[in-house]
């Protein structure tokens, strides 16, 4: 899955495909270079960031989703809006990656069951602004499985099949780097609630973290994407449905490389 932020502050690559005749090109060249969906997103999630207006949403998402289906490039939704949602399904797009799993517009489920296509249901504790404060666990697996679990319950009972989701631990949102890592290594717990799991870890601050200097400094954001092709690896290696990353190319060969070598060990 490839990462096409139509947005002026994502951490990242905020502004670089903030145009739309850029974000068409660019997401273009995302499935050229591997990525089997594209995720148009116009609201930034960063830790700290302010909700954008709904209409300014609308208008940075709908003609990319529109204009790259056109291309012929699949093409998924990353937004918290069920009119958002609703307007991109009618533009083309295959699935909804709402990184609340619903709990941020209550219109969200009844959307997505009409339309009839997956669903991403986020491990989610609040929105952007302070979700920081929210990164206190106990037992940080247990507790992000159980409130998946839960969540999963309660978007079934609300009318999207079962068979139609696809779970994501939520890494970087309400979680520290320990968190996050510790979410990793513990991938087969989070699939044994047996749906197909999304990996977004893509240059995230827990793999700054893990990459910082001697004086604590960690690389800039561009700087992580060797980092983010190892989780990408990992990931894979843990059975992992897909992985949502910003630079396709290297995720694309290294989720290959861990494919091949699990191939292998079955053959020998």
């Amino acid at each position: 899955m490839g990462v096409l932020n139509v947005t002026p502050d994502s951490f990242s690559d905020g502004g670089h495909w903030f145009d739309t005749s850029a974000a068409l090109k660019h997401g273009v060249n995302l499935a050229a270079e591997g990525a089997d969906l594209v995720d148009v997103g116009g609201e930034s999630t960063r830790p700290g960031a302010s909700r954008v207006d709904e209409q300014e949403e609308m208008r940075r998402v709908v003609p990319v989703v529109r204009g790259l289906v056109a291309e012929g490039v699949l093409v998924s939704v990353d937004t918290m809006r069920a009119s958002v949602a609703e307007q991109a399904i009618d533009a083309g797009a295959v699935l909804v990656n709402d990184v609340s799993g619903g709990l941020a517009d209550p219109a969200m489920i009844p959307v997505v069951a009409a339309g009839g296509v997956p669903f991403v249901v986020m491990h989610w504790r609040g929105f952007s602004h302070d979700m920081n404060t929210r990164a206190v666990y106990g037992d940080v697996v247990g507790e992000v499985v159980a409130e998946l679990r839960a969540r999963v319950d309660a978007v079934v009972g609300a009318g999207v099949p079962r068979e139609r989701l696809v779970i994501d631990p939520g890494l970087g949102f309400a979680k520290e780097a320990r968190h996050d890592l510790g979410l990793v290594a513990a991938l087969g717990d989070v699939r044994a609630l047996g749906r197909p799991v999304l990996v977004a870890g893509s240059r995230k601050r827990f793999l700054g973290q893990v990459l910082a200097g001697p004086d604590g400094t960690p690389p800039p954001a561009h700087e992580r994407d060797a980092a983010t092709a190892a989780l990408s690896a990992i990931a894979a290696h843990q059975g992992a449905w897909a992985v949502r990353v910003h630079d396709v190319r290297a995720s694309a060969d290294a989720v290959r490389v861990a494919r091949e070598v699990a191939a292998a060990g079955g053959r020998a």
